[in-house]
C-alpha cells in the first residue's frame, strides 16, 4: 500500500514536471519566434497601433477608478500608521513612495492583467479552437508575427503611460483625503512630496511596468495559442491566463527589489 502510494506520488510529480518543461519550451519558441520579428515592426504599425489603443487608451477609466481610490485607501492607512508615532506633515511623503514604487506599477498590471490578458488569452483562444490560426499559417502568415508581437511590444509601450496616469490619479486621491478629511494643508501636503521626491522611485516603477506590460501580454498570447476544447476551452484559458500573469507580476515585482535594492 505504502509502495504504491510513493509510487503514485512519484508518477504524478514526474508528470508534473514533464509538462512544466514542456510547456516552458513552447513558450520560450513563441518568444524566440515573435523576438525575430521585430524588425518588421513598421510594416505592421497598425497592427501594433490597434493594440495600443485596446491596451491603453481603453483601459484609461478602469484605470483611472483603480488609482484614485488607491491613493484614498493609501492616504487612511497611511495616516492611521502614522497617529501618535510621526507628524502628519510626512503623510505625502510616504504615500507618494508607496504609490510610486509599489502600489501604483502592481496594482495597475494586475488590472491590465484583468482586463487586457484575459481578453488576448480569450480572443486567441477563440481563433485556436475555430482553427483560425492554422488558416493563417496556411497562408504563410506567422501567428507570432501577426498575433504576439504587436500585442507584446503595446503592452510594453503602453504600460508605463498607464502607470504615470495611475501615480498621478492616485497622488491626486491622498491629497483629497489628506486635505479634506486630516486637515492636512496644500502647502504641507506637496511640500512634503517634494522634500523626499527622487527621481529613482518613478524610473524603479516605469521599469517594472515595462516588465509587467510584457509578460502580461506574453502570458494572454500564449495560453491562448494553447488553448483547446471549444467554448469550455476558451474560458479555461481566459482564467489560466489571469491566474499565471497575476502570480508572474508578483513574482517579478520581488526579483525586481531584489535587483533595485
Amino acid at each position: 500500500m505504502s509502495r504504491s502510494f510513493t509510487l503514485r506520488t512519484v508518477g504524478r510529480l514526474g508528470g508534473l514536471i514533464r509538462r512544466f518543461v514542456a510547456e516552458f519550451g513552447q513558450a520560450a519558441m513563441l518568444l524566440w519566434r515573435a523576438a525575430s520579428y521585430t524588425r518588421r515592426i513598421p510594416r505592421d504599425r497598425r497592427l501594433l497601433l490597434d493594440q495600443m489603443a485596446h491596451i491603453g487608451a481603453d483601459s484609461l477609466p478602469l484605470v483611472f477608478v483603480i488609482g484614485f481610490f488607491t491613493g484614498m485607501v493609501s492616504a487612511w492607512q497611511a495616516a492611521y500608521q502614522f497617529k501618535g508615532l510621526i507628524p502628519y506633515s510626512l503623510l505625502g511623503a510616504a504615500v507618494s513612495r508607496a504609490i510610486f514604487l509599489e502600489l501604483g506599477p502592481v496594482l495597475t498590471a494586475i488590472v491590465i492583467a484583468g482586463r487586457v490578458g484575459a481578453s488576448i488569452a480569450a480572443e486567441i483562444g477563440t481563433m485556436r479552437v475555430t482553427e483560425q490560426i492554422d488558416a493563417l499559417e496556411s497562408l504563410a502568415i506567422s501567428p507570432a508575427r501577426y498575433l504576439a508581437l504587436p500585442r507584446i511590444v503595446a503592452a510594453v509601450i503602453m504600460m508605463p503611460l498607464l502607470v504615470i496616469f495611475a501615480n498621478a490619479i492616485a497622488l491626486g486621491g491622498a491629497y483629497i483625503v489628506s486635505n479634506l478629511f486630516l486637515d492636512i494643508s496644500s502647502k504641507m501636503f506637496f511640500e512634503s512630496v517634494q522634500r523626499f521626491f527622487q527621481v529613482k522611485d518613478i524610473v524603479i516603477g516605469l521599469v517594472k511596468a515595462l516588465f509587467f506590460g510584457g509578460a502580461t501580454a506574453f502570458i494572454g498570447v500564449h495560453v491562448g495559442m494553447n488553448a483547446s476544447g471549444g467554448a469550455e476551452g476558451v474560458g479555461n484559458a481566459t482564467i489560466r491566463s489571469f491566474v499565471l500573469s497575476s502570480a508572474m507580476i508578483l513574482v517579478l515585482d520581488v526579483m525586481l527589489w531584489k535587483i533595485f535594492f
